[in-house]
């Protein structure tokens, strides 16, 4: 059973950083791609970057392009988003999920995703 666990949401300052990582557990088999999306209340979940299992070709979507590096542990298939000078609008819901396939047959719909974490709440205030 594939399992992905998300942790280090928090509150920060404008301006601070911050890293949320995921754990997956199980074995998703054959190539897969990892992602990390984000959701505001009454806003769409949107896809912040993802990453290929072998930890190839990092790619970046959205606001937090030029603020954030994703990264894989592959030995204990940890991903982590750290984020940078981060802004009040980067406050949300942080969610780690998969998909079987490279990352380039990802484009950026949520609803193609295969497994999903929980959520990690992330809080940018003053």
């Amino acid at each position: 059973q594939v399992q992905l666990v998300e942790s280090g949401g928090g509150s920060v300052e404008p301006g601070g950083s911050l890293k949320v990582t995921c754990v997956v557990s199980g074995s998703i088999g054959g190539h897969y791609c990892l992602a990390w999306f984000r959701q505001a209340p009454g806003k769409e979940r949107e896809k912040v970057a993802s990453i290929n299992h072998d930890g190839s070709v990092p790619t970046y979507n959205g606001p937090l392009t030029g603020r954030s590096t994703i990264s894989l542990m592959k030995t204990t298939k940890t991903l982590s988003l750290q984020m940078y000078r981060m802004k009040p609008e980067d406050s949300a819901l942080y969610y780690c999920a998969a998909k079987t396939g490279r990352c380039h047959t990802w484009g950026s719909s949520p609803d193609d995703a295969n497994y999903w974490g929980r959520g990690t709440q992330v809080t940018v205030s003053s």
